[in-house]
């Protein structure tokens, strides 16, 4: 078993890791005698060949010039390497897996892939026997204290944690700036917290690739102790009535997860009456959750064939995620800045609550800096916040692709394009369900749609037409690789195979990839209302609520969409908050990592 687990390890590895970096580069107008020369000298068995434009498009062996050249010293002298090679050139890029480059090496009958970076630049060449040799001295490793999928969920949950403890240094400076002693004391144990434990990860574990069932794990690893540590502060500043202690860690524990995890609901009923920079602090958990889990998905999943059980739309090249990452950070920071001097532009608000406010809208968490700052907006405020959380419910590469327009994908269109449809449809039926005026209609849509959770008062007056459609739009959710939550518009398009697999005859047309994405919506579908079900008959119980209304906030729990009917308050027992607070977790996850972690097939 070890062994075993030391060989996925390794081949999940990238193939830059275990390339050779030393490759000899002519251009195709090279005579085969220089050609032959050239790899003498630098004892070398291949030559990659370029074009004109120093193109990479084909490859010659030195079985090649003794097989092609039938006659080495006449005809080398009238043969170029263009006449010889081995065209079109198969290559590998360069944050694949040894995996993938056995998978392309089987399929087309090679022993050798060119390994390519970025602008197509040739920089380095992996070979079968140096992966067959590798493979080897993983079988022959002896156990250890740590295994490998072990020290690689280190590694990557290291990285994660000091990434967010970097990041909670902008709310500790702000509550210094302003002076408040206990907030600005909570969120700099916090953040230490997660350094040290980030750096003492990172010292036992290793950054490297992981199989399905070891990311969801880290994944779920990281949503939990970034919020369990990020209770610290709520403990801190708590204005909770006086209670147990265990009914102060089960209130803190609950609003620290409705943060790190974007669903908002709040157990506070007027946040003025908290420090202002401690509002501001909670928007900043939700930014941060939401960001993170986005980088996580695409780090953790990506190794595991292109994020195919994942990403749903992206196609063509292969995205560089540092780039990616970089362009992101820089594209949201400005939409936060905009949408923060919009706000105040017309409602001549406070400054840091704009800057609230708009965190939590972007990040489609639903976290209020005050009570009323809903109340009494200006139709410009309604549009400039339903902007904000379809910003925030759309693909994060539709984003990049404003400076990356070679990302953007007919998949991708298709995508938002459905959202949109989808969402139009909704505002008119709610609208007319509601009896609510067309722009609060809209509103309330939006806010659905985009599992941001914004909410100017308890739904519990909507007629149960209203409420449906509303927690329809919130297991629909937003579109793939955003902060949106809910099952995701790109899995309704694997449905299109249902088909197939219930007709005899079809089922051989599709590949395994395509049936595990087919049985891994229907788990969403069905498993999304079924735990809302469920977890509605044990509120309506607790709580003496109506089902209809105790299901309207289980589906806000488990969609993230934080839209409440107020069934969940601050008087719901303990047991039950720390529950729903693990619910917030798994349904951030979209259910299907949980899956992941225990059914081992479907990895």
């Amino acid at each position: 078993m070890e062994a075993r687990k030391s060989v996925s390890y390794v081949l999940l590895k990238p193939v830059t890791a275990y390339m050779d970096n030393d490759v000899l580069i002519l251009d195709q107008t090279t005579m085969t005698r220089d050609a032959t020369r050239m790899l003498q000298r630098y004892k070398r068995d291949d030559i990659v060949v370029t074009d004109e434009n120093k193109k990479p498009i084909g490859i010659v062996t030195d079985e090649d010039i003794l097989s092609k050249v039938s006659d080495v010293n006449e005809y080398a002298e009238a043969t170029y390497l263009k006449d010889i090679m081995s065209s079109p050139l198969i290559t590998i890029e360069e944050n694949a897996t040894l995996q993938d480059a056995l998978h392309i090496m089987r399929d087309n009958k090679i022993r050798k892939l060119p390994v390519i970076a970025k602008k197509e630049q040739v920089i380095g060449i992996i070979l079968q026997v140096t992966i067959a040799n590798v493979i080897r001295n993983a079988t022959a490793i002896q156990p250890r204290l740590l295994s490998p999928p072990v020290k690689a969920i280190f590694g990557n949950l290291g990285f994660v944690l000091q990434f967010a403890g970097v990041l909670l240094f902008v709310p500790a400076i702000l509550a210094t700036v302003l002076n408040d002693t206990l907030t600005a004391t909570g969120i700099y144990l916090t953040t230490v917290l997660l350094l040290v434990t980030g750096f003492f990860l990172n010292s036992y574990g290793e950054k490297s690739g992981l199989n399905l069932r070891d990311a969801s794990i880290l994944v779920f690893l990281s949503l939990f102790i970034l919020s369990l540590f990020g209770t610290i502060p709520y403990l801190y500043v708590s204005t909770y009535t006086a209670g147990s202690e265990i009914e102060l860690f089960a209130n803190s524990f609950f609003s620290s997860a409705a943060g790190f995890t974007t669903v908002g609901i709040s157990l506070y009923d007027k946040p003025e009456e908290l420090p202002q920079s401690f509002t501001f602090y909670r928007s900043f958990t939700q930014l941060v959750g939401g960001m993170s889990f986005i980088y996580l998905v695409m780090t953790a999943f990506y190794p595991e064939t292109k994020l195919q059980a994942m990403r749903g739309f992206i196609s063509g090249k292969t995205l560089h995620m540092r780039e990616l990452f970089g362009t992101i950070t820089i594209i949201f920071t400005l939409y936060i800045v905009i949408v923060a001097l919009l706000l105040y532009l017309f409602g001549e608000r406070n400054i840091i609550d704009n800057f609230s406010l708009a965190m939590s809208t972007l990040a489609t968490g639903g976290f209020l800096p005050n009570s009323t700052i809903l109340q009494n907006l200006v139709w410009e405020e309604h549009i400039i916040l339903m902007g904000a959380m379809i910003l925030g419910a759309l693909p994060f590469t539709f984003h990049y692709a404003f400076v990356r327009k070679k990302f953007m994908s007919p998949k991708l269109g298709k995508e938002v394009l459905v959202y949109f449809g989808v969402l139009g449809i909704a505002i008119v039926l709610f609208t007319w369900s509601s009896g609510l005026e067309p722009l609060f209609g809209a509103f309330y849509s939006v806010s659905a749609s985009t599992t941001a959770g914004l909410q100017l008062e308890p739904l519990n007056t909507l007629n149960e037409t209203s409420q449906t459609i509303l927690i329809v739009l919130m297991f629909i959710g937003g579109c793939g690789f955003s902060t949106a939550g809910g099952i995701k518009i790109y899995r309704f398009f694997h449905l299109k195979n249902f088909k197939k697999i219930i007709k005899k005859g079809t089922r051989k047309t599709l590949t395994s990839e395509n049936k595990k994405e087919i049985v891994t919506t229907i788990i969403i579908l069905i498993s999304f209302p079924l735990i809302s079900a469920i977890t509605a008959l044990h509120l309506s119980e607790v709580s003496n609520a109506d089902f209809a209304d105790a299901f309207f906030d289980a589906s806000g729990v488990i969609t993230t969409g934080g839209l409440s009917a107020n069934v969940i308050t601050i008087d719901t027992d303990p047991a039950t908050k720390i529950a729903l607070s693990f619910l917030m977790i798994i349904g951030r996850l979209e259910i299907i990592a949980i899956v992941y972690i225990f059914v081992r097939k479907l990895t």
